[in-house]
């Protein structure tokens, strides 16, 4: 079995490519997924490069930027290639099969926390709700 789950933040804007014969979009990026123990007080992470395959990776490119948080699942998958010096180099990545983005906002603005999860709650109209007694509730 081969299967990974990553939540983690974008180091850096997805590149997004089309492969040249088929027009397929191929994007990629490096996720920072933080390790569970700390190392002299200070947290460690691991930079996963991921990919992610046709309109997904569209939407990852259209979508998300460096410093979102971001799920993927997929494989881990390594392969080689030639590089210009004649030496032969290995790549180990993610190949995504799925993609959950946990953190929105426009693209196009500079990453901002200071609105709070109430604010859609907020514009909400709950009088039309009937409370519930939590003695009623069957667990």
């Amino acid at each position: 079995m081969n299967k990974v789950v990553l939540i983690g933040r974008l180091t850096k804007d997805p590149e997004l490519k089309f492969i040249q014969n088929t027009g397929t979009a191929v994007a990629t990026f490096n996720l920072a997924v933080n390790r569970r123990f700390k190392k002299e007080g200070q947290q460690e992470a691991d930079f996963i490069p991921i990919v992610v395959w046709g309109k997904q990776g569209e939407s990852v490119a259209n979508y998300m930027n460096k410093g979102k948080l971001i799920g993927v699942s997929g494989r881990i998958q390594t392969r080689s290639y030639e590089a210009k010096d004649g030496s032969r180099r290995f790549v180990t990545e993610v190949v995504s099969e799925e993609i959950q983005f946990l953190e929105w906002g426009d693209k196009n603005k500079a990453k901002s926390n200071t609105g709070t999860s109430n604010d859609l709650a907020d514009d909400y109209d709950y009088s039309g709700i009937t409370p519930v007694d939590d003695g009623d509730i069957p667990f």
